[in-house]
C-alpha cells in the first residue's frame, strides 16, 4: 500500500491479553507482521525469515528469541539472527542475517505497531487509568472498508437518529443544531452537540445528551458524552487498523465514571449491537475510497466534522483508503477559489 504518513503512524493490532507465549501474525497497510512477547517486552518483524521466506509467525519464542519453524534460525528482540543450526560453529553469521524490525509497543490495553522510520508520538488518551474511570476494550471488528469510512461514520452525527432508532438516537428529533469544529493542540474538536437518545449506553435512560468529538489522527478518534445536570461521563475511543485494501480491523475503549462496581459484559454487548448496525451500511458505502474532493458528493452543515476530516486527509495526503484530487481537479480548484475572492460584492 502507499507509504502515505500511515506509515509513521500507529495501528492497534490485538488485544494485549492475547499476546501470550507464541507469536503472532497481523497485517498492517498491507504488510505481514508478526508480533512477540518476551522478557524485554512487545516487538514487531516483517513476517519473514531472511533465509528461505517463511512466516516467521510460524516459529516460537525461546528464551526470548523468536525461532523460525523452517530451519530454526533464531533472531533477539533486535532483529540480529544469533544462532543457524546449520552452520558450522566456528563461521560467523552473516551479517545480513537480520529481520526487518518494526517499532511495537503495548498501551491502552492494546499492542501498537509503526512501520515508518519517523514515528509519531502516540495519541494521548487520559481517561484510560484516571482515578474514578473504568475501561473495557471492544472489538475487534473485522469490517471491508476502508479506515476513512469508519472514521468518517463514526464521527456522523445525523445518522444516530436513524441506524440507531431507540438507542442513540430517534427520528422525531433529528435535527442537528449548528456546531464549532477547531484545530487545537494538533486535534480536532468540536463544540457541545445535544442529541435526543432515549437508550444512550444499554441502561435505558433517555433524555438529551451532549457529544464533544475529536480527531486525534487519520486512524483515531474520539467522542466525549455528558448529561446535562449529571457528573457522569462517558467516551468511546475508535482505533482502525487498514490491514489491506478495504479490509480493517477496529477497536474500541468504552470508558465510563459511573456504575464502576457494574458488570462490563452488558456495556461490551450493547457497543457490539451498536457496531453491527452500523456495519452493514458501511460496507455498502460507494465509491469504497473515500472522496477527498468535496464537489464529488453532497453535504450539508451537520457535515461540518466530517467535511473537516475530509479536508484534513487531502492535506495530509493520505491516499491510503481514499480518493486523492488530482492535480489538474485541485489547481482548478485554487484558481475558481482565487476567482471568487477577486470577484466585487
Amino acid at each position: 500500500m502507499q507509504q502515505d504518513k500511515l506509515w509513521n503512524d500507529w495501528h492497534p493490532v490485538c488485544k494485549a491479553e492475547e499476546l501470550k507465549d507464541d507469536p503472532k501474525q497481523v497485517h498492517v497497510l498491507g504488510e505481514r507482521v508478526v508480533i512477540f512477547r518476551n522478557q524485554k517486552g512487545v516487538h514487531a518483524f516483517k513476517d519473514l525469515c531472511i533465509h528461505r521466506g517463511a512466516a516467521l509467525s510460524l516459529g516460537k519464542v525461546v528464551d526470548g528469541k523468536l525461532v523460525c519453524a523452517y530451519h530454526a534460525w533464531e533472531y533477539d528482540e533486535k532483529g540480529t539472527c544469533v544462532k543457524i543450526p546449520a552452520l558450522p560453529c566456528k563461521r560467523p553469521i552473516p551479517k545480513k542475517a537480520r529481520a526487518t524490525v518494526y517499532h511495537c509497543k503495548e498501551y491502552l490495553g492494546l499492542i501498537w505497531v509503526n512501520l515508518g522510520d519517523e514515528p509519531a508520538p502516540l495519541i494521548s488518551y487520559p481517561e484510560y487509568d484516571k482515578e474514578g474511570f473504568h475501561t473495557i476494550i471492544c472489538g475487534p471488528y473485522d469490517v471491508k472498508a476502508n479506515a476513512p469510512r469508519i472514521i468518517e461514520n463514526f464521527l456522523d452525527v445525523s445518522h444516530l437518529m436513524f441506524v440507531h432508532e431507540g438507542m442513540l438516537g430517534d427520528a422525531d428529533h433529528a435535527e442537528v443544531v449548528d456546531y464549532d469544529v477547531n484545530f487545537i493542540d494538533g486535534r480536532f474538536i468540536t463544540s457541545k452537540i445535544p442529541v435526543y437518545q432515549p437508550n444512550s449506553d444499554g441502561r435505558s435512560k433517555g433524555g438529551y445528551t451532549d457529544y464533544v468529538y475529536e480527531i486525534l489522527s487519520p486512524t483515531i478518534a474520539r467522542f466525549t458524552k455528558t448529561t446535562e445536570g449529571s457528573d457522569e461521563e462517558f467516551t468511546i475511543l475508535v482505533a482502525v487498523n487498514q490491514e489491506d485494501h478495504e479490509q480493517t480491523s477496529v477497536f474500541m475503549l468504552l470508558t465510563r465514571n459511573y456504575d464502576l462496581d457494574a458488570p462490563d459484559e452488558p456495556f461490551r454487548e450493547f457497543q457490539d449491537t451498536i457496531f453491527y448496525q452500523d456495519l452493514d451500511i458501511v460496507e455498502s458505502q460507494k465509491p469504497e475510497l473515500l472522496p477527498l474532493d468535496l464537489q464529488a458528493e453532497m453535504h450539508l452543515k451537520s457535515d461540518a466534522l466530517t467535511i473537516a476530516y475530509r479536508r484534513w486527509l487531502d492535506e495530509l495526503g493520505i491516499e491510503n483508503g481514499t480518493m486523492p484530487i488530482d492535480e489538474a481537479k485541485r489547481n482548478k480548484l485554487k484558481k475558481n477559489s482565487k476567482t471568487e475572492e477577486l470577484q466585487p460584492s
